[in-house]
């Protein structure tokens, strides 16, 4: 009766954690759909922003900017690299592909020059500390709902010190949301501002596919719409960017935790299988 007991007890501890990871299913399954909502009514925003950059700039003529540019002397401080990761596991390999990515880009990328590291979330902290990586800053103010105040105050920072020559970059490590289905680890420039350039063939507003190519007057001058449109287009992609990385840690938790359920109800079928068995042959 000992082996019937045993199993009895690990029918009850499968069904337990089943329940639990069927709630942290609907629980992420939830949060992700409201963030999705967030993130995809800011992403036309961010994309009008820099298709007026890149008109402005293809028609414009010779026009720089600091944002651009940076400072007038160069650049002569370290690049910056912003990572964004969860405050909480049990989301798969989010976590791990874009801690792989800073791996990758600081071994093949920047050797052995001095960098600057901020981290966003307590599982890249537990990584650099891990690892004992040149910390700079931990970001702890933004959570699972990063309010586009707390993102702009750090795009401000940001944009201060590369103006001064303080940093010679900025990067963002995070996760890109593409779909339900997909989701990929990527480095973005946001310090200096690099527009998207139109692939090959690719029509743009500035110059569109039957190669006429409209005069504008700009007023103000062109100078000043890059003063008030480039600072906006910085704290815009960089709070699409948290955006992206709460959507995708929510959909690797749902995708994760519906994969734990699954294997939960599997190995619970087994063991009552087996439960079945052993006593069946203890009564006979």
């Amino acid at each position: 009766m000992a082996n019937a007991r045993h199993l009895r007890k690990r029918i009850k501890a499968v069904g337990n954690i089943r329940r639990i990871t069927k709630t942290m299913q609907m629980i992420a399954t939830s949060r992700f759909a409201k963030a999705m909502q967030k993130a995809t009514a800011t992403k036309p925003y961010v994309e009008g922003i820099f298709a007026l950059v890149n008109q402005l700039a293809a028609t414009a003529g010779n026009i720089s900017h600091p944002l651009i540019a940076g400072p007038s002397g160069g650049a002569r401080g370290k690049p910056l690299i912003l990572v964004i990761t969860s405050d909480r596991g049990l989301c798969g390999p989010y976590n791990g592909a874009i801690l792989r990515t800073l791996t990758r880009l600081i071994r093949e990328e920047l050797g052995n020059t001095e960098y600057e590291l901020d981290i966003v979330g307590r599982k890249g902290l537990a990584f650099v500390r891990f690892t004992k990586l040149p910390l700079h800053q931990h970001h702890t103010q933004f959570g699972d709902n990063p309010k586009f105040e707390d993102v702009e105050q750090l795009a401000q920072s940001y944009m201060d010190r590369f103006s001064k020559g303080e940093i010679s970059s900025v990067r963002v490590i995070s996760m890109k949301f593409i779909s339900t289905a997909r989701q990929r680890a990527e480095t973005m420039q946001l310090l200096p501002l690099k527009p998207p350039a139109a692939k090959k063939g690719e029509a743009t507003e500035a110059e569109p596919a039957s190669g006429f190519r409209a005069d504008y007057e700009f007023t103000p001058d062109p100078e000043t719409i890059l003063n008030d449109l480039l600072p906006v287009t910085v704290k815009a992609t960089l709070f699409q960017a948290f955006n992206e990385a709460i959507v995708s840690e929510h959909v690797a938790r749902m995708v994760a935790m519906k994969s734990a359920t699954d294997n939960a109800g599997k190995m619970g079928k087994n063991l009552q299988r087996r439960f079945n068995r052993a006593r069946q042959s203890q009564i006979t």
